[in-house]
């Protein structure tokens, strides 16, 4: 019988091969990846049948390539693993497509069973968290309660970058577009949060789980 094909998408090296080892046993792990362009890059790739992703990772962090993923890989199941349990996190996690969400200090075992529950077609969501928070962030629609800007992926994907310190060159060159068009995104970016400095855009970017301290 044929295994199911898992990609593994994390920053932490040594977590990811741990979870490899633990995971080949029972899977097929088709790769292991360390940062957002890379995962969406084995994705088209490799066509997994589900993706363990992180949400702090760099160039692209984890929700926003979820976003990017299905639309490209509608079929694909995604499990969030990560430390951050606030609930407005997780029901954005889930408004991007993923299926399973749960916290790297759980136990192994659940994350066997998180992976067999979302193959079956099921949602997971970790015990820890509490679902009736959840349930309420998405009946509401907002993730970010005082949040009140919603900003295209595009705009998310220069604020991450610029976050971690690239230059508008070098974010022209990851994203494939122009120096203009790159200086467009940032100035709409800070007129519509109406914030007038990188340092409080950086803030914004870690406030908003773009980019992790």
């Amino acid at each position: 019988m044929k295994k199911p094909r898992i990609l593994l998408a994390d920053d932490h090296v040594l977590l990811a091969e741990a979870l490899k080892s633990m995971l080949s046993a029972v899977y097929d792990v088709v790769g292991t990846v360390s940062d957002g362009r890379s995962l969406l890059d084995a994705a088209e790739t490799l066509e997994p049948d589900l993706i363990v992703v992180d949400i702090g990772m760099p160039q692209l962090n984890g929700l926003d390539a979820t976003r990017k993923i299905k639309r490209l890989l509608p079929k694909v199941k995604v499990i969030i693993l990560t430390m951050n349990e606030e609930s407005g996190l997780v029901a954005e996690a889930f408004r991007a497509g993923a299926t399973g969400y749960l916290l790297k200090y759980s136990a192994p075992q659940e994350l066997l069973e998180a992976i067999e529950e979302v193959l079956k077609g099921a949602s997971y969501l970790s015990p820890r968290i509490t679902r009736g928070a959840v349930a309420a962030m998405l009946r509401s629609g907002t993730a970010h309660p005082a949040e009140t800007h919603e900003l295209t992926l595009r705009q998310r994907e220069v604020i991450q970058l610029l976050a971690e310190g690239r230059s508008m060159k070098e974010i022209a060159d990851v994203l494939t577009i122009s120096l203009r068009t790159v200086a467009a995104h940032k100035y709409r970016v800070m007129e519509l949060l109406e914030i007038t400095t990188n340092a409080e855009l950086y803030r914004y970017a870690v406030k908003h789980q773009i980019v992790t301290a």
